[in-house]
């Protein structure tokens, strides 16, 4: 058990990503149509999320949910809706996730085209044989391509993400050391990275854990907006563990509208997809990552500011429900923020009386 020291203070503010329509998206058995995905895109950001993850910009054959890439950031860009309501392009990022250089390049050509995405993202794992299992490549062969690529992202004006996933344990390999994840973190932002996610994959980490990671990597890196908190809840944790992480000092984290997302899906519609290979779990569903809404409930109710709407946040939840055609993990939507004020309706009649009969003065609670 931890405790946090007397001087330890929540922060006032933090910055909450919502990536729903990528990672959540991804791990969607039936095709989400692109309509759609450019609704709830608008709908985020006029709720108040300033950074959203839209795509993979990735070999569409392996995960096609991202079939309709290009077609999604140009029409996101070109929004009628946000550029009525006078959103200011400066204040939003964009992300598309380029694993490998060929995704890179294409990140940059439409980057140079007017539509591309603000900031891509990289990805190792501390585990090689999980990082063989999503890249296709040794550790050091892609930690070559990476620099290559942050240095011809950024002279496009390009942000790069640099994510280190396995921190707290591989599906693969099984138990790793927090310690790699942090000198991955260091080599990350040594070649040129601009922030780092710290990804919780598959919902391995346990909050004492959480505590203890981001502490000792405050202590290497204590820049806060350097890191990024990604928590899967496939265990039940994923809010626990976001508390941990504020307790430590994180300040950004990432979530997902209805706690969807995860392992890229093998089968679309009707049709078996290569995705990346069988799940690591029984019941597809019962995974996802943190979710948006009530991460963001949480947050105000602990007088956080997340800068987001939480009634409009709370709308989203709903509408996603339907999209998707099941129930999904929110809580929030449906016992909604904590209340305020009184309900007339739930009190029993008689009180006022009992009292007056009694001799009892209004509002006294004890017998003398």
């Amino acid at each position: 058990m931890f405790l946090p020291n007397s001087s330890w203070r929540l922060p006032k503010k933090v910055i909450i990503s919502d990536i729903t329509i990528r990672d959540g998206f991804q791990h969607e058995e039936k095709y989400v149509s692109l309509n759609a995905k450019v609704a709830y895109a608008e709908r985020l950001i006029l709720s108040g999320v300033k950074r959203l993850e839209l795509t993979n910009l990735g070999n569409p054959q392996n995960m096609p949910q991202f079939k309709d890439a290009h077609e999604l950031l140009k029409r996101v860009r070109d929004s009628k809706v946000l550029n009525h309501a006078g959103v200011n392009w400066q204040e939003i990022e964009l992300t598309a996730v380029t694993i490998r250089e060929r995704a890179v390049d294409i990140a940059i050509k439409a980057r140079e085209e007017g539509y591309g995405p603000d900031r891509i993202l990289m990805m190792v794992s501390t585990d090689e044989e999980h990082h063989y299992a999503n890249s296709g490549t040794t550790l050091p062969e892609y930690w070559k391509e990476a620099e290559r690529c942050i240095k011809k992202a950024r002279d496009a004006g390009l942000k790069i993400n640099g994510t280190v996933s396995t921190i707290w344990g591989s599906p693969i390999s099984g138990p790793t050391k927090l310690e790699d994840a942090v000198l991955f973190t260091k080599h990350w932002l040594d070649i040129g990275a601009h922030d780092v996610e710290h990804a919780d994959h598959d919902g391995s980490s346990s909050p004492d854990n959480v505590y203890r990671y981001f502490s000792m990597l405050l202590d290497a890196i204590p820049d806060p907006m350097k890191h990024i908190a990604h928590f899967h809840t496939t265990r039940g944790w994923g809010l626990a563990n976001v508390y941990s992480a504020l307790l430590a000092g994180i300040i950004c984290f990432e979530s997902t509208i209805g706690g969807i997302g995860g392992q890229p899906a093998n089968f679309l519609d009707d049709c078996p997809v290569t995705g990346t290979g069988d799940y690591y779990y029984k019941n597809p569903n019962g995974v996802g990552l943190v979710c948006t809404e009530d991460m963001v409930l949480m947050m105000e109710e602990m007088g956080i500011d997340t800068g987001i709407d939480i009634e409009e946040i709370l709308k989203i939840g709903v509408l996603m429900e339907k999209t998707l055609g099941r129930r999904l993990r929110s809580e929030s939507i449906m016992a909604g923020p904590i209340p305020k004020n009184p309900n007339e309706s739930f009190k029993r009649s008689g009180l006022r009386e009992l009292k007056e009969k009694l001799g009892e003065k209004p509002g006294q609670r004890f017998p003398f």
